[in-house]
């Protein structure tokens, strides 16, 4: 029998809103607006917006930069009871996350998720403008400059030996939810499946996603 093993996004996934975009709509830093734009045409990776994004900020606004983002983050109902439930029967459980550390890690630090299982892009504040870090990249499989390439990580997880299930709901989920033999999809992901003709599950929040995965 498979083993099952969730990849789930953060941003607007785990979290209500989408961490990046909030904190460039607070601090409107000239220019991130044509950025998203580029992003969502796909004309540009997503590892190129979000660096170029983030080059936007001067590293002086660090303390005020990390200090929004943990303030203003939103849980999605249900997160903690998925948690469990994976717990309960042995489903392996990752973070893929195209999200930056500083704000990652300390949102995710009281759900007791081991650091391991967490994937994301860090942060450097050393220079002039804040810097983004890239240790997951895209392997040779792959050339959509993800940043934190999630097809990396689930073709590292056999499908002979994995239940490989996707949970996510945007542009940096479309690549993954291509290889997951079950994806869990709201808002971009769940209109790019329908668009593709992709069979998903529609889910708002956490207990929809436990409903089903008795069944995969």
């Amino acid at each position: 029998m498979k083993k099952r093993v969730i990849f789930c996004d953060f941003d607007g996934t785990i979290t209500i809103n989408d961490n990046i975009i909030a904190i460039m709509k607070h601090f409107q830093p000239a220019g991130w607006e044509d950025i998203v734009e580029k992003l969502m045409d796909q004309t540009i990776t997503i590892q190129k917006a979000i660096g170029s994004m983030f080059a936007l900020l001067p590293s002086t606004q660090k303390d005020e930069v990390i200090r929004f983002a943990l303030d203003n983050m939103q849980i999605r109902s249900g997160f903690n009871e998925l948690l469990h439930y994976c717990q309960e029967n042995d489903i392996e459980f990752l973070v893929t996350s195209g999200g930056i550390d500083f704000f990652v890690y300390p949102t995710l630090s009281p759900f007791g998720i081991k650091a391991e299982r967490i994937y994301c892009n860090e942060s450097d504040f050393s220079g002039q403008q804040i810097a983004i870090l890239w240790p997951h990249p895209c392997d040779d499989a792959c050339d959509q400059g993800c940043g934190m390439c999630k097809t990396t990580l689930i073709r590292s997880y056999s499908p002979e030996q994995y239940t490989r299930i996707m949970i996510g709901d945007s542009i940096t989920d479309f690549a993954g939810a291509k290889l997951a033999d079950y994806v869990f999809a709201r808002s971009h992901l769940a209109a790019q499946c329908m668009k593709l003709q992709m069979p998903f599950y529609a889910y708002e929040n956490f207990f929809e996603v436990i409903d089903q995965l008795p069944a995969l």
